[in-house]
């Protein structure tokens, strides 16, 4: 998962999976985001938000991205998932942008405020990491969660300074 302070953006922002699992089915969706909120505790969000994202906000079962963020948001809501607050899905707009999620009335305590977005695939992780960085300028340090240890993994075209951000999350993310 990758970690990005992004210009002109509050907060960090997790972005996972955007680099190990190609298309992970809903039991490693859901491994995914207790890595994810392990690493968010790390680095001291303790009740991480997370948006499932696929491109609309609403289950259509030719979708399967829309299902899973239902069946994860239900998880967390019985318990199964912990330490979190999950709703989707949620597209990338109203995930993060209140003002976006207002306009298209989503009442959600995750829209505007994700702390978290879990995408899809790997495809569309690696999209959105990629964008981030040369888009938007974004810092980011990275790493493989759910090991004994965390794993650090850069992308050959990362700076110095993203390699030396990974290792720093690695270390916060082992000493939890």
């Amino acid at each position: 998962m990758a970690v990005f302070e992004v210009p002109g953006y509050d907060r960090f922002i997790i972005v996972t999976d955007a680099a190990m699992n190609i298309v992970p089915d809903l039991e490693q969706k859901a491994q995914i985001v207790a890595n994810a909120v392990a690493v968010a505790r790390s680095i001291g969000i303790d009740m991480p938000k997370v948006a499932p994202l696929a491109a609309v906000e609403v289950v259509n079962p030719a979708m399967p991205a829309t299902v899973d963020a239902a069946a994860l948001t239900m998880m967390q809501k019985r318990g199964q998932i912990k330490d979190c607050i999950i709703d989707g899905p949620l597209a990338l707009d109203n995930a993060v942008s209140a003002i976006a999620a207002e306009h298209k009335r989503i009442d959600s305590e995750v829209a505007g405020r994700a702390d978290i977005l879990l995408v899809p695939d790997i495809e569309a992780g690696n999209m959105l990491y990629k964008s981030l960085v040369y888009f938007a300028n974004a810092k980011v340090g990275a790493v493989i969660a759910g090991a004994k240890a965390p794993i650090v993994l850069t992308s050959r075209a990362d700076s110095a300074e993203s390699k030396l951000y990974s290792l720093a999350l690695a270390v916060c993310s082992a000493s939890k």
